[in-house]
């Protein structure tokens, strides 16, 4: 797994939307400009938003591990991001709307609980079995979506977010032999990023 393509793709929505939130209180015209100016650099140039923020810290000679601060940051907008939020009033979309944002909020738990073994197994069962919840949803959801195409899209997806998980149970298992905790930070990125793209997908294919 590349560790940078997870939080190339989650500098913005997690990092700088809030931030920009946060001007639009007290200047909303500067806020919407600059959110659109974001948005548009990062569809045109992917990963410029992470490239940004890097650049910012190598210059204040600073050392973060990004992926454990967004991991963090995660569970402050779980609820948040409207851009992986589904907007059909329809039950199972808005129980994946929980879904998604439940398993995003325990896998942003990690970095303060895995130091604590106990505290940390309890957190892997909330995780196993937040996943399994998703995806009975997700299954649901796939009858809403019409035509052929847009099924073989989520069923797509679905089989990532499958692999994922499974890198994700792999990667806990080299933790608890090796007590490496970066590796399980960039490999819950990577869940986080996987629901984030079958949101997208749904969104796509039935909004």
């Amino acid at each position: 797994m590349t560790d940078d393509v997870p939080a190339q793709s989650l500098m913005l929505p997690v990092l700088l939307r809030p931030v920009i939130s946060d001007l639009e209180k007290t200047d909303v015209a500067a806020a919407q400009t600059l959110r659109a100016a974001l948005v548009k650099v990062e569809n045109v140039h992917p990963g410029f938003t992470h490239d940004l923020v890097l650049g910012l810290v190598k210059k204040a000679d600073l050392s973060i591990n990004m992926n454990e601060a967004l991991l963090r940051l995660q569970g402050q907008v779980a609820d948040t991001d409207s851009e992986y939020r589904l907007r059909r009033a329809e039950e199972p979309f808005q129980e994946l709307n929980r879904r998604s944002s439940l398993l995003k909020k325990i896998l942003s738990r990690i970095p303060d609980e895995i130091t604590d073994r106990r505290a940390f197994l309890d957190t892997i069962k909330e995780i196993a079995s937040a996943i399994k919840k998703l995806l009975d949803v997700v299954n649901e959801i796939a009858g809403y979506i019409p035509g052929s195409t847009g099924k073989q899209a989520l069923e797509q997806r679905k089989r990532d977010f499958v692999r994922y998980s499974k890198k994700f149970s792999t990667t806990l298992k080299e933790y608890f032999r090796e007590g490496q905790p970066s590796a399980v930070f960039a490999s819950a990125l990577y869940l986080i990023h996987q629901t984030n793209l079958m949101i997208v997908t749904i969104k796509n294919k039935c909004e």
